[in-house]
């Protein structure tokens, strides 16, 4: 029998430190991954030695996933901006759709790049809680340990993005086993349809992520779960919001995205 290939593995720098070591490990423990020490390889090599595209390299204190053309990083991105105005209360499309209010517990089915979790958790705040679901081990991995550990964009939103746990699962299967009404929100951000090409925050993601469409199931499961609303982002001219049901739409008038709004 053919040996099976990792689907990738983890290692450091080239210069590493005993604590990049350790996380390092746990984390290829916990994908069930090789952990490689660096050694003198460059990345290309150990791709070619191992026969695998995806490497994730443990450098300042975060997991960066290093494909053959482009790497994956966390950065809170436009979320900085977002909790700003917030703060300011300038508001937020997402949060609106939502209705967030304080002590809300939100649902986040696509956690992505984790930028949209930030804005809920910060919504939400001490007393409320997100959780984030990310079906790609890989991704989950980087965004999950970089909402816990990346730091350096202020106290208010170091601690939204502490609140956030995150779960490796698929969306549909997480929902079947939930009781009904047991969260205030659920969120969807599917990959859209019809890509906005200049979104290149997202390249890195494209080729990782889930691509499938969202399904009718999987909104009524939403539903069942869902206290006061169920939200879907799209591409503004899209007809997903159509095919499934959502009725009220949301968004800047400018914006290219719009929120599709279920109010149960």
């Amino acid at each position: 029998m053919e040996e099976k290939r990792p689907s990738a593995l983890v290692t450091t720098k080239e210069k590493y430190s005993t604590k990049a070591v350790r996380i390092a490990k746990e984390t290829a423990e916990r994908l069930g991954i090789p952990y490689v020490p660096r050694g003198n390889f460059s990345l290309p090599e150990l791709r070619a030695q191992y026969g695998v595209d995806n490497i994730l390299v443990v450098k300042k204190g975060l997991l960066f996933l290093e494909g053959i053309e482009e790497t994956l990083q966390f950065h809170p991105n436009m979320a900085h901006l977002r909790v700003k105005n917030l703060r300011f209360g300038r508001g937020d499309h997402l949060v609106k759709a939502l209705d967030i209010q304080p002590g809300d517990k939100v649902l986040d089915c696509t956690l992505g790049m984790g930028s949209d979790a930030i804005v809920e958790s910060f919504a939400a705040g001490p007393e409320g809680s997100v959780t984030g679901l990310e079906s790609q081990p890989l991704i989950e991995a980087v965004v999950g340990y970089g909402l816990r550990n990346f730091d350096g964009d202020g106290e208010k939103i170091t601690e939204a993005m502490r609140r956030v746990q995150t779960i490796c699962t698929d969306a549909l299967a997480y929902l079947q086993a939930q009781e009904d009404n047991s969260f205030d929100s659920v969120y969807f951000d599917p990959m859209f349809r019809y890509p906005l090409m200049d979104s290149e925050n997202l390249s890195p993601l494209r080729s990782l992520a889930d691509g499938r469409a969202l399904t009718e199931e999987t909104v009524a499961e939403a539903c069942r779960v869902a206290r006061k609303r169920v939200v879907m982002k799209e591409n503004a001219r899209s007809l997903e919001f159509e095919r499934l049901g959502f009725e009220i739409i949301m968004g800047g008038k400018y914006s290219k995205v719009h929120y599709g709004v279920m109010m149960l």
